[in-house]
């Protein structure tokens, strides 16, 4: 279970970030993504040094999982200017995560992509799709089904984001 869970999580925060670059007049800086799942309110209950063990192996793969409190993971993502006016999301943890954006599609205030996942812990497909309100903030969801640690997994994810500066200070922007 703890392991399906980590292998979730990845998927959770894979895409928490690859929706900051979505409308053209966003702001380029520091913002803050926050991502509420049930799958992230299950986190509570892994014990903290199960949890640990979990945030390590994550970071052997390239992953920082960021704080998850009250089912919710909140990071820090620098967005650039190139990010900004590419209007693509940036690759963050996709590449790392074993899963990949595709079929990205950009309307008005509303970006929206489909994600694979292939790898041998994380297999699956789903669908992203981020709002901007304004250059400062955004909502969106993903959609995940697929298997994870060879148990199915649904899950859905609900993301907001809000611009917070423009010093991304000790901040990198995602490779």
């Amino acid at each position: 279970m703890h392991k399906t869970l980590i292998a979730l999580v990845f998927v959770s925060s894979a895409w928490i970030s690859t929706a900051s670059a979505a409308e053209n007049d966003m702001r380029p800086g520091l913002w803050e993504i926050t991502t509420t799942s049930n799958l992230l309110k299950l986190v509570s209950q892994i014990p903290p040094d199960q949890m640990q063990m979990l945030m390590n192996l994550a970071k052997q793969h390239g992953v920082d999982i960021p704080p998850i409190q009250n089912g919710a993971a909140t990071s820090n993502v620098c967005v650039t200017q190139k990010m900004a006016d590419e209007k693509v999301p940036p690759s963050f943890y996709q590449n790392k995560s074993g899963c990949a954006a595709q079929n990205a599609t950009h309307a008005g205030n509303k970006y929206t992509w489909d994600f694979v996942c292939a790898n041998p812990k994380l297999k699956g497909n789903g669908t992203a799709e981020a709002v901007f309100a304004n250059p400062e903030s955004f909502t969106g969801r993903t959609d995940f089904e697929g298997v994870a640690q060879g148990a199915p997994v649904k899950e859905h994810a609900d993301i907001t984001g809000k611009w917070t500066s423009a010093d991304c200070g000790a901040v990198k922007p995602p490779q």
